[in-house]
């Protein structure tokens, strides 16, 4: 029989501090053979990425300690290892995918010598046999122009790219167990897509066991053949995929499915009505002033948001004066928002969905185009008035890390808008913040936290707070539930809906998330390397989309059910052929889409 490649049995991990200590992860115990892909999953603060980081041995401050338990892994008890005897485990035997890869990846070294350095310590290649296999490895996930890759660093390359070089180096010396630490949560479908088939190849050539921990219920049924679910620290459930999917047993694990999405045919449909841990805070309770749509008549009304022939073009990342060429990011790109409505606009990075939302919102100046919000010409408005239009449209970033001030409290980062805009005394500033943090699943004694403080979903909540606060006619949603679990991205997506329901709100909402979309939008603008390529109501699209793009985007939505992972191949060749169409975009569709 078999042994277990990995045994993790009764792992317990104490945080202790101000002579206080609590138990993060209680009594872990799960097993993964040989070649198998074992999915943890669980919501934020359930213990995944520390059960990880304690098989690892990464768990490096000294209030953070295995408390219990034992971590076999080869017939060797990982937990008895000195720091010296894990180093040589570490990216050699067992190789690591973090979450966010620019932290992870050195700023100051190329990728080069990044993903030849596991060669060089475990393999003892020179630094020529190790540069020459780590070119291989970069091809070997996907990366072209290999040697332009190798002398570039982490900050020159997209999300996807970034995350596909610390695959490479991760596989460097074709570890036996890999772990996967949300690999894919940031990236858009197709990317994603790409990625997941990349470990899948990856695992079946090489015999590479996988530890996949994510929030992403659908990425789990596509890829692993074991689940086991955390919640509180704890492994609450443990099941074939299949078994987990059709038949779960524990309460918290009913939950967690409860808010995925089944197919397709929930267009436009409220699936988080009755959802048991919804916000218990209504918005009327954090309405800042009246809204003009309240009273608004019953007559056809204009456009609250026009934009025409919008064009952004940005200096050539290449010295100019050795001849570089400018970027189109932004190509012709026309649309409307009516009040109380939701434009999605999607696309893989890069697109231009990001800089459009900017643009719209003079956060980025156009190279020309027309903009008008609320029928005035909104490029054309001196420092005053901007100010003033400002306060009745906001913005949700989508890094929640660089847009919040690491020096200023939670609180003073909420007031501030309010004390901009408004009259409000400082003891009436505290309590709309306290609300408002209520409402997107937060305590009011975070108000005296910082950011770094908060897990990057929390920061994400937080930023969604920020931008309800002065009550706006327009928020430019940017990509706002990306990194939220599956609950909380319920409860955070059924606020957005009643305050538009109740307020009239508008939303220009930007995501690579197409099941969200699905939910969110009236209407729908696809776009690729600049331009709109398909542009048509949220049923329609779905239903029926034109665009071979838009048709790869949908293909790579990972479903819930794990017996589509047998159309694996076919989604990839559509996903191919629809990318392959988006670079060769014909002008006429362009036109016919954006019409």
């Amino acid at each position: 029989m078999t042994k277990p490649l990995l045994s993790v049995d009764g792992l317990t991990v104490e945080i202790t501090g101000g002579g206080k200590s609590f138990q993060p992860v209680r009594n872990v115990s799960f097993e993964i053979m040989p070649g198998q892909m074992l999915g943890l999953v669980g919501e934020s603060g359930s213990g995944k990425s520390l059960t990880a980081m304690s098989i690892n041995r990464l768990l490096t401050d000294k209030a953070v300690q295995i408390k219990s338990g034992s971590i076999q892994f080869q017939g060797r008890d990982l937990t008895k290892l000195d720091e010296r005897a894990m180093r040589k485990i570490r990216g050699d035997q067992i190789g690591t995918i973090f979450q966010e890869p620019m932290t992870a990846l050195n700023p100051v070294f190329t990728l080069g010598d990044q993903v030849s350095e596991p060669l060089r310590r475990h393999r003892g290649m020179n630094k020529k046999q190790a540069w020459e296999r780590a070119g291989e490895l970069l091809d070997m996930v996907g990366i072209r122009d290999v040697q332009r890759v190798l002398n570039n660093y982490p900050h020159h390359l997209s999300g996807g790219m970034r995350q596909r070089a610390m695959i490479a180096m991760a596989m460097s010396c074709e570890p036996q167990l890999l772990i996967a630490d949300e690999p894919t949560t940031a990236l858009d479908v197709t990317t994603q897509l790409q990625i997941l088939d990349l470990m899948l190849d990856l695992q079946e050539q090489h015999g590479t066991a996988v530890l996949l921990i994510t929030h992403d219920l659908g990425v789990v049924a596509q890829t692993c053949e074991t689940v086991a679910v955390m919640n509180s620290g704890e492994i609450v459930e443990r099941a074939a995929v299949e078994d987990l999917f059709a038949r779960p047993q524990n309460d918290y694990t009913k939950r967690l499915l409860s808010f995925m999405p089944e197919g397709r045919s929930r267009a436009n449909a409220r699936p988080f009505d009755g959802v048991p841990d919804a916000a218990p805070v209504r918005a009327d309770r954090i309405a800042a002033r009246p809204l003009e749509s309240e009273t608004a008549a019953a007559a056809p009304t204009p456009p609250l948001l026009q934009v025409k022939n919008l064009l952004k073009v940005f200096p050539s990342r290449v010295n100019a004066r050795r001849g570089g060429v400018p970027v189109v990011a932004v190509d012709q790109v026309s649309f409307s928002l009516q009040p109380g409505k939701t434009l999605a606009i999607v696309g893989e990075s890069g697109s231009g969905k990001s800089t459009t939302g900017r643009l719209a919102m003079r956060l980025i100046e156009p190279t020309s185009g027309e903009v008008e919000f609320e029928g005035k010409d909104f490029l054309n408005l001196d420092a005053g008035e901007l100010r003033a239009a400002r306060a009745r449209m906001q913005i949700i970033f989508q890094d929640t890390f660089a847009s919040l001030d690491p020096r200023w409290t939670i609180g003073k980062l909420l007031r501030e808008p309010l004390a901009l805009h408004t009259q409000m005394g400082q003891a009436e500033l505290r309590d709309r913040g306290a609300e408002v943090l209520k409402v997107v699943g937060m305590l009011p004694e975070h108000l005296e936290r910082y950011p770094h403080e908060f897990s990057g979903g929390q920061r994400q909540r937080i930023g969604i707070a920020r931008a309800l606060m002065l009550n706006p006619s327009l928020i430019v949603c940017d990509e706002p539930v990306s990194a939220l679990d599956v609950s909380v991205q319920a409860q955070v997506l059924e606020l957005m809906k009643d305050l538009q329901e109740q307020f009239g709100l508008s939303y220009i909402f930007i995501s690579h998330d197409l099941s969200v979309v699905e939910m969110m939008a009236d209407d729908v603008m696809v776009m690729s390397r600049g331009k709109v390529v398909e542009h048509s109501e949220s049923k329609q699209l779905f239903a029926n989309p034109g665009h071979p793009y838009t048709r790869a985007l949908l293909a790579a939505i990972p479903g819930v059910n794990p017996a589509e992972r047998a159309n694996r191949a076919e989604r990839r060749r559509i996903v191919e052929l629809g990318l392959a169409a988006a670079v060769d975009d014909a002008p006429e569709l362009v036109a016919a889409s954006v019409a």
